[in-house]
């Protein structure tokens, strides 16, 4: 799937030509007498981290569980690498906001769970958790348990064991809201190093606009309910400039501003 060039209202264009790894197409979900989404379609390039961003209740969980499999839209359809969703699927991770970690299980045992499930040899996927248990910074706590690590040691554990079952999409609902600010900026800086590196395609959802534009290759603004894409708004000019220094840059402070003006008036 090749991404035609759409442009928003805030003047950032999306790139011509870059391949997509989940296409959404014409979803809409409806909950009883309640319109959730309404015909939404929406691309996520492969590689890049696009965040969902909206007032609350606008369908962004929805849409990331639809995304994932775990609900089924009443019209529409998710591809994902080409192969039409119709349920969870290998290729794809979910990062609860509730961490959503086993209680009576370390973290080594946590984060090769998935793996355990796939029937990967013990010794070959405690190698492969204990790499992730790296990445994110928690080597040394391998042996402790949930109940033993702060809030966000817990959030460092799930994101782990999503990144270690090698999905290549990794679909995350809000996994910073429950952390501390200072805690928030030091996993939102590990977040785009994991980006860069692991050359994965994150789907992010974000009640915040400074975060969306500081960690987003691409930010999709979606509509009160029946939600829809209103946006579409590719700030990635930043990577190349530092994380100390994303904060500081006009640009950045100039579509915080444009985006809280485009959104404000849905907000109660």
């Amino acid at each position: 799937m090749v991404m035609s060039q759409t442009k928003s209202s805030l003047g950032h264009a999306q790139p011509v030509g870059i391949e997509s790894a989940v296409s959404v197409r014409n979803v809409s979900k409806n909950y009883d007498k309640v319109e959730a989404l309404k015909d939404l379609s929406l691309e996520f390039p492969r590689g890049e981290l696009t965040s969902l961003l909206g007032p609350s209740g606008c369908g962004k969980t929805t849409l990331l569980k639809i995304i994932a499999g775990l609900l089924e839209p009443t019209s529409g359809e998710i591809e994902v690498n080409g192969v039409k969703v119709t349920g969870p699927g290998p290729d794809r991770a979910f990062v609860f906001q509730d961490f959503a970690l086993l209680p009576w299980a370390n973290v080594i045992r946590n984060v090769s769970f998935g793996l355990e499930l796939r029937g990967v040899a013990k010794s070959e996927r405690e190698d492969i958790a204990e790499k992730y248990i790296r990445n994110v910074g928690l080597a040394g706590f391998e042996k402790s348990y949930p109940h033993e690590l702060s809030g966000g040691m817990r959030q460092r554990v799930g994101l782990a064991r999503a990144l270690s079952v090698d999905a290549q999409v990794l679909l995350l609902d809000e996994p910073f809201s429950a952390v501390d600010e200072q805690t928030r900026r030091k996993f939102q800086e590990d977040l785009l190093a994991l980006v860069q590196n692991e050359n994965k395609t994150f789907i992010f959802v974000t009640h915040s606009i400074e975060e969306a534009v500081y960690v987003s290759d691409q930010i999709a603004i979606l509509l009160p309910r029946p939600s829809r894409v209103s946006e579409i708004i590719r700030p990635s000019s930043f990577r190349g400039k530092g994380v100390d220094n994303i904060r500081r840059d006009p640009e950045y402070l100039d579509i915080v501003d444009e985006i809280w003006a485009s959104l404000r008036s849905y907000v109660e």
